[in-house]
């Protein structure tokens, strides 16, 4: 088949089969924050409340450090599609399921000084974080289950059947919330109860993928220790990990850099800054979504040494990624002020959240090329660039508060949007160089 009959395949459908379950699954997943917010905010006890948060907060950093394993598995297994090598797709799943295994029991057994660190950080009251401990000593149980999970939702979706993927996080997210009221409101079990039900929630995902991987892998997950031990396979897939991780752990040292200096402005810009960002994750479960299809397509296209439908798959993210961060833009300009007052009843920080709207309603058009070179590059495994491109973003993040620091949380916003500017304006730039060196010059 000619290349240019491949990348007439990359179309608009293609791109929103894998982006569209992907955004609703975005969607569907802060339910459960809420579910479980309002079940332990029902008890009337104020310390769990905290405790919940503190601890929910930590398992988020904690497991996002650790996405890689989704990336990755997710673009490996794209890569195999595309190059026709059918029989990698179940060791490429094992392999992700061995490590995930690994890292899990690794945090398990480092529970105690792990803990210790982490909350000696988060410096809550002594109430919140004994409530905080309870939550963790029993939600680290999850660790290889949630872990086990990214796996399998990565290579589902490398394989383009993000419907599938869509069915496994949602059924996670309905045994979370059931679980969390039968065990919160009806048998009263508290903040072990919240923790616990999440505990249910990843074991029934992950037996639910499972069985789905199964079918999808013919009946059978086993296979042989030589391909599961291949020394040059296992080398790229340590590499490839590694670096994205790096890049991982750079970005979450960006959010919490901008969440620590918000805290030391003070309690009313504290909270507006919650208040904004959380009107920032609507357009990143669009965004998001979009880098879900890049992640797929472009893996898929570079496995198959199809240029013209590399590219095709680019410039169709690019598009419709900017379309939606021009809409998400708009909706925020109109409603910015109404979904603040929805958010909060504090007077003193509404008018925060409204002098820093602007900072908000403008990021969209920013982050839309972040999360699109993001999905990008992971779908190409260009980890090594993307881990370098990401460090240089955060000193240009770091840099520019250092710069705008007199102008307060103006300025934090401020550098906050140079951040998404400098990730998605620096791998604009190394990626001509990068499809080069890829696909050579011919195309």
């Amino acid at each position: 088949m000619r290349l240019d009959q491949l990348a007439s395949r990359v179309t608009t459908a293609r791109v929103f089969a894998i982006a569209g379950p992907a955004m609703i699954a975005n969607v569907t997943t802060p339910l459960i924050g809420i579910v479980s917010t309002t079940a332990i905010g029902r008890l009337d006890e104020p310390a769990m409340l905290g405790g919940v948060a503190m601890a929910s907060f930590i398992f988020d950093c904690l497991f996002w450090l650790f996405g890689f394993l989704r990336m990755s598995t997710l673009a490996f297994t794209a890569q195999a599609i595309g190059a026709g090598e059918k029989k990698e797709l179940r060791v490429h799943l094992v392999r992700g399921l061995v490590v995930a295994a690994l890292i899990g029991a690794g945090l398990i057994a480092l529970q105690l000084p792990l803990a210790a660190m982490l909350f000696a950080m988060m410096g809550g009251s002594a109430d919140v974080t004994q409530a905080a401990k309870t939550y963790f000593a029993i939600r680290i149980w999850s660790a290889p289950l949630a872990l086990g999970n990214y796996v399998v939702l990565g290579w589902l979706v490398g394989q383009a059947r993000a419907r599938l993927a869509l069915a496994v996080q949602i059924a996670i997210n309905l045994v979370n919330m059931a679980a969390t009221v039968a065990l919160v409101l009806g048998l009263r079990a508290g903040i072990a109860g919240a923790a616990l039900a999440t505990v249910l929630a990843e074991a029934c995902g992950l037996v639910i993928g499972l069985m789905i991987a199964g079918r999808l892998a013919g009946g059978s997950l086993v296979i042989p220790r030589v391909a599961l031990l291949d020394r040059v396979a296992l080398i790229r897939m340590l590499s490839v990990n590694r670096d994205i991780m790096i890049r991982t752990a750079a970005l979450i040292a960006a959010f919490l850099f901008f969440t620590a200096q918000g805290a030391r402005a003070g309690d009313v810009t504290l909270a507006a800054n919650a208040v904004l960002n959380n009107l920032l994750l609507a357009s990143a479960f669009f965004l998001d979504g979009l880098a879900n299809a890049a992640e797929q397509l472009c893996g898929q296209t570079l496995g198959a040494r199809d240029r013209l439908g590399f590219t095709a798959a680019t410039r169709l993210v690019l598009a419709w990624g900017f379309g939606f961060a021009l809409a998400v833009t708009a909706c925020l300009a109109a409603f910015g002020p109404d979904l603040i007052d929805v958010m909060t009843a504090s007077d003193d920080v509404r008018i925060a959240a409204r002098n820093f709207l602007v900072f908000v309603v403008f990021s969209p058009l920013l982050s839309v090329f972040a999360f699109a070179f993001d999905g990008i590059y992971i779908g190409a495994t260009w980890a090594r660039d993307m881990r370098n491109l990401m460090l240089a973003s955060l000193a240009a993040y770091l840099s520019a508060w250092f710069a705008l620091r007199s102008f307060g949380n103006a300025g934090l916003w401020g550098a906050f949007l140079v951040h998404y500017a400098a990730r998605g304006g620096l791998q604009a730039l190394r990626y001509p160089a990068l499809v080069k060196a890829s696909f050579g010059k011919s195309s």
